[in-house]
């Protein structure tokens, strides 16, 4: 992959794929400047994560059974009309994300270990980047669905595999093909991968909701159920991102109403 892609000029309309966070965040840009933007979503998407796109100024497209489908898509519309495509990983991309991870780490720089959720890989990369570049011997640990592996066995392995996704309440973690690149940082600054379940991640969503009345979805919710999964290695000072609260409200209140709550304990 091109990290860093040649600047077209006069950009009018931009296009990318998304299951909704990164949408979120290219409609509200583009509309700062003035630029149209067309967002390619999977059939089935989240109806609110949508909506959340559309009132920001995003068209909708919606195409494919999974991300992937839906990302080559929006590849074949880039061809197609000339629109500029903003990926869903960028060297720029990671160097904005991390700004998070910077602000993370210089507020709790003794952390032994962190959990990074992974859709694509830009919130694990900025950790990895962050944490090098403080100096910091915190082990990062990537985290990904059971219904998503696709990430997890393409570390194991050392190079990219392709799995398929089935939905699942981690939809943000939904990848069916890494990027070869994004692996190669991971190879290269992660410590190891923990896979969590979908009982898991409602258990993490629901303690998140009753101890702090943060809204976790899915994929937010996956760090910390690796964190309580994983407790026994982590170490004594740990940390967690919670990347998104982008929940349907209905999905939402079966997770509160279902199953138990995670002891923090």
């Amino acid at each position: 992959m091109n990290w860093l892609r040649r600047e077209r000029p006069e950009v009018t309309t931009v296009v990318s794929a998304t299951r909704g966070n990164h949408g979120q965040s290219i409609a509200f840009a583009a509309a700062q400047h003035g630029i149209r933007t067309m967002i390619v979503v999977p059939f089935g998407n989240s109806v609110e994560k949508n909506r959340a796109m559309q009132a920001l100024g995003a068209e909708l497209i919606e195409f494919g059974e999974d991300f992937q489908a839906a990302s080559e898509h929006a590849e074949r519309l880039e061809q197609e009309f000339g629109w500029h495509r903003v990926p869903n990983i960028d060297l720029r991309i990671v160097s904005g994300v991390s700004t998070y991870s910077w602000e993370f780490f210089r507020a709790c720089p003794e952390l032994e270990t962190v959990y990074v959720p992974i859709g694509m890989g830009s919130g694990v990369c900025g950790m990895i980047a962050a944490r090098n570049a403080l100096g910091l011997a915190t082990k990062v640990v990537g985290v990904v669905s059971s219904k998503a592996p696709a990430y997890a066995l393409s570390f194991a392995q050392g190079n990219v595999v392709e799995h398929v996704v089935r939905q699942g309440i981690a939809d943000g973690l939904a990848c069916r093909k890494p990027i070869a690149a994004a692996l190669d940082l991971m190879k290269a600054g992660m410590d190891r991968v923990v896979v969590v379940d979908d009982d898991e991640v409602e258990d993490a969503m629901r303690a998140y909701f009753m101890d702090t009345h943060n809204v976790a979805e899915g994929a937010g919710g996956a760090g910390l159920a690796a964190l309580l999964k994983d407790r026994d290695h982590g170490g004594v000072r740990v940390g967690t991102v919670l990347t998104g609260g982008n929940v349907n409200s209905d999905s939402f209140g079966e997770v509160l109403c279902g199953g138990r709550v995670a002891s923090l304990a």
